[in-house]
């Protein structure tokens, strides 16, 4: 079934049609600025521009940057702090005409790649840590989804929220090298380890491209992947979500 997946992020929003039974991306993929400042209004907006551009009567599935329960936002995130209890489904739906079905954006980028991509038929507890504006996580037991996992929020040893020190973004804010960046990232890791014992980890998010090149810096003794679908996860991940909600 063909579903379109939108995958909402601190800096761009994206969308494409996707096959659900194969992850495969089956139109270019959209993408639009993510609108500053990020007001549920000005996101409301963006995401009917999109629908519009691919002419979506459909339901739609979207990945999204913070806590999800039941459609709403129990976190603000990194977008604004007016997602406060928003509930996100409703919202799109209202704006775009057409029936939303909204979850965490790390949980849905890992129902992907558990599903098709980097972890399929993996047993035991996977970890899918996207790296981007800010840190986003998803947990998986024998490959079913245990729901707003925030390894992000955790503290640092110096009593900060650990994403703060080890977002993609502060690596650029702070102008680091990858391997300043990889050893701070590897204190993550380490955590991640001690905390959940997985056996896999599956990194996502646009500097995982980037993997070979910071690889080496990482000491954690748990076995680590680059997501399978890279930057799509989040889109493909949301439209199988959608088709499994629907």
């Amino acid at each position: 079934m063909d579903v379109l997946g939108i995958d909402i992020g601190g800096s761009g929003i994206k969308a494409a049609i996707v096959n659900t039974k194969t992850g495969q991306l089956i139109t270019e993929r959209h993408r639009i600025a993510t609108p500053k400042p990020a007001t549920p209004e000005a996101i409301a907006k963006t995401v009917k521009e999109i629908v519009h551009h691919f002419d979506w009567k459909r339901a739609v599935g979207c990945s999204f940057p913070t806590t999800i329960v039941d459609g709403k936002c129990i976190h603000s995130g990194n977008l604004s702090s007016k997602w406060l209890n928003v509930q996100v489904d409703k919202l799109f739906k209202k704006e775009c005409n057409v029936p939303f079905y909204v979850s965490n954006d790390a949980d849905l980028a890992g129902l992907a790649e558990v599903s098709l991509g980097a972890g399929k038929d993996e047993k035991g507890v996977t970890i899918v840590i996207t790296i981007g504006t800010g840190i986003g996580s998803g947990l998986f037991f024998n490959q079913q989804l245990i729901p707003n996992l925030e390894i992000g929020k955790m503290l640092h040893s110096d009593g900060k929220i650990i994403e703060l020190f080890t977002a993609d973004s502060v690596r650029k804010r702070e102008d680091l090298t990858l391997k300043q960046w990889a050893i701070r990232f590897d204190a993550l890791l380490e955590y991640t380890r001690i905390v959940f014992s997985p056996s896999l980890i599956i990194l996502g998010g646009g500097i995982s491209k980037k993997y070979d090149k910071f690889k080496e810096h990482l000491t954690t003794e748990v076995t680590v992947k680059v997501a399978q679908f890279k930057n799509n996860a989040g889109i493909i991940g949301a439209a199988m979500y959608a088709k499994k909600q629907d």
